[in-house]
């Protein structure tokens, strides 16, 4: 089926893309970018010098795909206030990191915070980016920027007049740091259906923060409301793999590269390499049930 069609199945997206079952995707924590509070003014050749650095750990230890995001951009601002100096740097840095990642045949998606679906869209066009991910895609939250709505429809309109139609969405469902008052009165599983019915491709499960992974019965309710292949999003360690991979289709991975544990620092090849074999035990196990069946 087209895969413009509005409700094409879409079960095989992350295989699609990432060419692998429970694909891992490590996310480049850029640092701040001009434009940003904490910007050091030391130009573009540091920010790439860094990202390139931690880029090469996590292909040389075989994760499956990378998302770039502007995390290092903290406090952040609606898309509105985002300054196209930032918007440039994030552009170049993607280019460079697309470039690199595709010579490994693994693929880049697009973060561009706080929830600016549009810029991120218009970012992955120009680095060759597969996925955005978008924390805020339908409904809305109060955030720690303020009230943020979801923009599927502005969005999706964008990304047909750029012709960008092969840039998937995957889309957060009870994104992190905020308060999801404002649909209360709604189950997630509810919730989950608007992402679907708002044609994100890929649904994410968070917990309540960064690091904060998602409980099993967040999981289940996201599972119950929707069929569309599903990912964890946050929390995800190589303490608690065993237990949350194998309900899920795939991860997203940050803080937990990082020493410590803590996003802030920098990324260590030996924190990637115990959790990817971590991730491979869950995989074999998974491939052996599943022959038993």
């Amino acid at each position: 089926m087209d895969n413009r069609s509005i409700y094409w199945d879409k079960s095989s997206v992350l295989a699609d893309i990432f060419g692998v079952s429970k694909p891992i995707i490590a996310t480049l924590h850029l640092p701040p970018l001009p434009g940003s509070a904490y910007y050091d003014r030391t130009g573009i050749k540091g920010i790439l010098d860094t990202s390139k650095r931690e880029l090469q750990i996590c292909l040389d230890c075989g994760v499956n795909g990378i998302i770039v995001e502007n995390h290092g951009d903290i406090p952040f601002v609606k898309e509105k206030d985002l300054g196209s100096e930032t918007i440039a740097a994030m552009s170049a840095v993607a280019y460079e990191v697309g470039q690199i990642a595709s010579r490994w045949h693994v693929p880049i998606g697009i973060n561009c915070l706080a929830n600016a679906g549009h810029v991120a869209m218009s970012i992955a066009g120009i680095a060759g980016a597969r996925f955005i991910r978008v924390n805020e895609w339908v409904n809305a939250y109060v955030a720690n920027e303020g009230f943020v709505e979801g923009e599927a429809g502005s969005i999706l309109r964008h990304r047909s007049r750029l012709g960008f139609e092969d840039v998937k969405i995957f889309a957060d469902v009870h994104v992190k740091h905020g308060s999801h008052s404002v649909v209360a009165d709604r189950p997630i599983g509810e919730l989950s259906k608007d992402a679907g019915f708002f044609c994100a491709d890929t649904l994410i499960a968070t917990g309540l923060r960064t690091g904060d992974a998602p409980s099993p019965e967040e999981i289940a309710g996201i599972r119950a409301g929707q069929e569309l292949p599903l990912l964890i999003g946050s929390g995800l360690t190589a303490e608690n793999v065993g237990e949350l991979l194998g309900l899920v289709d795939g991860a997203i991975v940050a803080s937990y590269f990082k020493r410590g544990g803590v996003w802030q620092n920098e990324v260590e090849e030996q924190r990637v390499k115990s959790f990817m074999r971590a991730v491979q035990r869950v995989r074999d196990g998974c491939g052996s049930e599943h022959q038993a069946g």
